[in-house]
């Protein structure tokens, strides 16, 4: 079976393992053969011409830098970009196709970026050949007979024009420091759309406003902005959610849709949030492989069968198992009755800034109870956060000290040290025990970056980490965290809501979530508090709402009606004007159990 190896360098330390491990326990090397040498910057290599596929490096290297990884037959073949020697294989590529939204979806670090890259002509793919990459002229020709022969083409010979929506809008602040966003926008307005952009995205009030001082959420507008304005044959989104709160994320999908419509162009969308991706998406095209490892993407499906294939894990018309577990959504129960022991009780908050005022009417949550938090931003669900974790002072009363673990919005990564010795430091004793290690370390994902600096970890790498570290934190009574599900995939996220749920159980504790993805507090929420206001000036919620009313308040704010999927039982938005939407509409059930 054809096999590709992969060592990660940052993980590597052939110093702390004594001298190279692995090249002193490969049987290969013991017969006199050279699979594993000392290669760049004094890390491992391994010679995949050489490697049997025993196992036993993957095993004994102390780090977990090695994946020895059999990949299917079809893939005995030069993949289309290699990074290096022991480096990520892309073998394949989305679709483009005429007049057609395509939605891309798949695990974090398995190509996707990669791919829209290589589409937009930021990367040229190097046929595997790292060493001696061939020109672009061999590239087009060794791709003639395919359609990507003549997109390829059209890209070198300019006659094709691209639209780029990158995935990491955060380091825009930094690329245009002290630029305004009309600057911005009016540069690269090829469409003569700015005004109706702005409008429809809610930047006009920005607009006079520095790059460097929007949110996550407002960069991410103004960069899907930038790329509905410029004139373009292709569109390519690279998660346009991320950071955007319910509200946005609507009206996000809602503009791409319109641009394909009205426009007659063809886009691809890489998207983490199943119900934003369902509904803006023509056609489905699922990428697979091993996360750090290799990638290919699938041919394009239907949008539900397409999804719904990737949640099952398998792909009939290719007869391959890409995950052994189907992934289900058992939402929680609509109406549970958790415990009526009280555990946190709040009093009325009321929080006054400059140029915004906050109130909160009084609650409580229950021992055993998730109370979830949706809202769109700028109505003060963080500073709620903050007020009961005792970061903000309330101005109209003194709140008991209470015994939580907060996990903010915006995470801390300048920090030294590795994953291992920060979870070990809150966690105590409690890190080495059997149950840490399997509901925390394993479901979490995360031991196998526990040696990793934290300084050097990904963004869902990170959220995890912090995750694990609010859990991690002894003798408290409540967990508060703000927006855990942000850079996470599919897969992790719904993991997230269940080690949240199991742990809040296991310890008999309770959990207030601020979140914008409706299928993840769908499956973690037993009961909801629900903001509503005038974004940035003005806000205010009441005492917590069953999940049922709360999650019928937030769809009808938001002039959309959910039903369930049924094979799987994820939450889908209907089609306006549907049959099904009508009917929910004048049953005034937004939320479908």
């Amino acid at each position: 079976m054809p096999r590709i190896a992969v060592v990660d360098r940052n993980k590597c330390n052939p110093l702390a393992c004594g001298n190279y491990l692995c090249i002193r326990v490969c049987p290969v090397n013991k017969m006199g053969e050279e699979c594993i040498v000392e290669g760049e910057y004094k890390k491992a290599k391994i010679i995949d011409e050489l490697c049997n596929g025993c196992g036993i490096c993957p095993k004994k290297c102390p780090f977990g830098a090695i994946q020895i990884i059999n990949i299917p037959e079809k893939l005995a073949t030069n993949p289309m970009h290699r990074y290096g020697q022991n480096m990520f294989e892309l073998f394949s590529l989305p679709i483009v196709k005429p007049k057609t939204i395509v939605g891309i979806i798949g695990r974090n670090g398995i190509g996707k970026s990669t791919a829209l890259q290589i589409l937009t002509g930021k990367i040229e793919p190097n046929l595997g050949r790292y060493k001696d990459p061939p020109l672009m002229q061999e590239i087009i020709l060794n791709y003639s007979t395919q359609w990507l022969g003549g997109y390829l083409k059209g890209l070198l010979m300019k006659e094709m024009k691209v639209s780029y929506k990158p995935q990491r809008v955060e380091f825009l602040a930094e690329l245009y420091k002290g630029q305004k966003v009309k600057e911005l926008l009016e540069k690269v307005d090829e469409r003569k759309v700015i005004p109706e952009l702005m409008k429809e995205l809610d930047l006009t009030d920005l607009q006079e406003r520095t790059i460097d001082e929007l949110s996550g959420g407002e960069l991410q507008r103004l960069a899907i902005a930038a790329a509905c304005a410029k004139k373009a044959s292709v569109y390519y989104f690279d998660e346009p959610t991320s950071f955007c709160d319910i509200t946005h994320r609507i009206k996000v999908a809602k503009l791409i849709r319109s641009l394909a419509e009205k426009e007659g162009v063809s886009v691809i969308v890489v998207e983490h949030d199943l119900a934003t991706l369902d509904y803006i998406s023509d056609e489905i095209q699922i990428v697979f492989g091993e996360p750090g490892a290799y990638g290919i993407f699938s041919q394009s499906k239907a949008v539900r069968r397409g999804i719904n294939e990737y949640l099952d894990g398998y792909l009939p018309d290719d007869n391959m198992r890409f995950r052994e577990y189907p992934i289900k959504f058992s939402a929680a129960p609509e109406d549970k009755i958790v415990s009526k022991q009280i555990l946190v009780e709040y009093p009325e908050l009321k929080k006054e800034f400059e140029s915004f005022k906050l109130n909160v009417d009084a609650g409580q949550v229950h021992r055993g109870e998730v109370l979830a938090v949706m809202g769109s931003n700028g109505l003060g669900k963080s500073t709620m956060m903050k007020m009961l974790a005792g970061l903000i002072k309330p101005d109209n009363v003194d709140i008991e000290k209470i015994a939580i673990a907060f996990k903010p919005q915006y995470l801390e990564q300048n920090m030294e040290g590795t994953v291992g010795d920060y979870l070990r430091k809150i966690a105590g004793s409690e890190f080495s025990s059997g149950w840490y290690k399997t509901n925390i370390l394993e479901k979490l994902n995360i031991r196998s970056i526990l040696n990793n600096q934290i300084k050097h970890l990904s963004g869902g790498e990170l959220q995890k980490m912090h995750i694990a570290a609010t859990l991690s934190t002894p003798d408290i009574i409540l967990v508060a965290m703000d927006e855990p599900s942000a850079f996470i995939d599919v897969e992790d996220r719904l993991k997230v809501a269940e080690v949240i749920k199991e742990f809040i159980s296991k310890k008999e504790i309770c959990a207030i979530v601020v979140d914008h993805d409706i299928q993840f507090i769908d499956y973690l929420a037993d009961s909801m508090l629900v903001f509503e206001g005038n974004p940035g000036k003005e806000g205010f919620v009441l005492s917590p709402l069953s999940k049922r009313a709360g999650m019928n308040k937030v769809l009808k704010n938001l002039d959309i009606t959910y039903r369930r999927d049924k094979e799987n039982g994820r939450p889908r938005i209907n089609k306006p004007g549907s049959q099904l939407d009508q009917e929910q509409r004048r049953k005034g059930e937004y939320y479908y159990s």
